[in-house]
């Protein structure tokens, strides 16, 4: 596997160029920004199942980070099953669902959400990176009209032990089996809540966009894997065109080979108005991996299989 790309990597685009079509055929996308949101979308939760099923896709997780968006993926699951999209969600634990607050985590499970997002865009360590970068607003959507200031919300107290609210929200997120996201929370913050979750018998754990914002390093990414994390990194950071391109490709395979193929997923962190067209992102990034050197099968693992498997879809179908 070569870490430059490379001519001979890139035989694929005359022998085989329908390639990354067929990558898209059954696509699982964790990332999903479509609106309705207080943030600019260019789509909604239909327009989204609608481009997805378009090139084939299986499934998107909705992300909102202001609410959950589960009552609306049950809703439309039903109504548009012709499109053959599944669509999932989960419950963001930010400010305005009341911070680290098990009853809406009850709620959100009983309507079916299948993951628990740690504090985002409310957490301290996202406030903080806001205040000390002078151009943070250009590296992460605002909303359209001004909103009350935050209140900074951490999983750790002064003494760094994780605070006694999270308890009982890791052993619900156990016992019903679904993914515990670590949100923007800084690496330091993770380590307790990830070591806490497993004890407690949490086994499906998800880091997104672990480079960016949280600040883990290369051997951080090697440690979280090493605990059974799956670590996600957002195509909008890779994306020609994309506002948040941070990222090039001798980049996204050192994440990869830190993360490996198995533990790794990518999802597109898109719908944000200006930005690159979700399936887009996907079919680029697609690409970016093959001309990395991936094969098929490595590829697939990392835009489909994995993320199928971390969420608990049926891989058989």
């Amino acid at each position: 596997m070569s870490n430059i790309i490379s001519e001979a990597n890139k035989q694929w685009r005359e022998t085989d160029p329908g390639l990354p079509n067929r990558l898209l055929e059954g696509a699982v996308d964790l990332h999903c920004h479509s609106g309705p949101s207080v943030m600019p979308r260019y789509f909604d939760h239909c327009d989204a199942m609608e481009e997805a099923s378009s090139v084939g896709m299986r499934a998107l997780l909705i992300k909102d980070h202001y609410y959950s968006a589960t009552p609306v993926t049950e809703l439309l699951n039903k109504r548009f099953a012709h499109l053959k999209v599944t669509l999932l969600s989960g419950v963001p634990l930010n400010n305005t669902t009341g911070g680290l607050n098990i009853y809406a985590v009850e709620h959100g499970i009983k309507l079916g959400a299948k993951l628990v997002w740690m504090p985002t865009f409310s957490s301290k360590n996202h406030l903080d990176h806001h205040k000390k970068d002078e151009e943070f607003k250009d590296k992460f959507p605002q909303t359209k009209k001004a909103m009350l200031e935050p209140t900074p919300l951490t999983v750790l107290d002064d003494q760094g032990k994780l605070l006694p609210e999270v308890l009982p929200i890791l052993d619900m997120i156990a016992e019903n089996d679904i993914v515990l996201s670590s949100g923007h929370l800084h690496i330091s913050e993770i380590w307790p809540l990830f070591e806490e979750a497993k004890r407690r018998g949490v086994t499906r754990l998800l880091c997104n966009h672990p480079t960016y914002v949280i600040d883990a390093t290369l051997d951080d990414i090697k440690r979280l894997v090493g605990m059974g994390v799956y670590v996600e990194h957002s195509m909008c950071m890779f994306v020609p065109g994309s506002k948040f391109k941070f990222y090039d490709p001798v980049e996204l395979q050192a994440m990869i080979v830190a993360g490996t193929v198995d533990r790794t997923i990518l999802g597109s962190d898109l719908g944000q108005l200006g930005n690159p067209r979700l399936v887009d992102g996907f079919r680029n990034v697609i690409e970016t991996c093959l001309d990395l050197g991936y094969g098929e099968a490595d590829v697939r693992k990392m835009v489909s299989t994995n993320a199928a498997s971390l969420v608990g879809l049926n891989l058989s179908t």
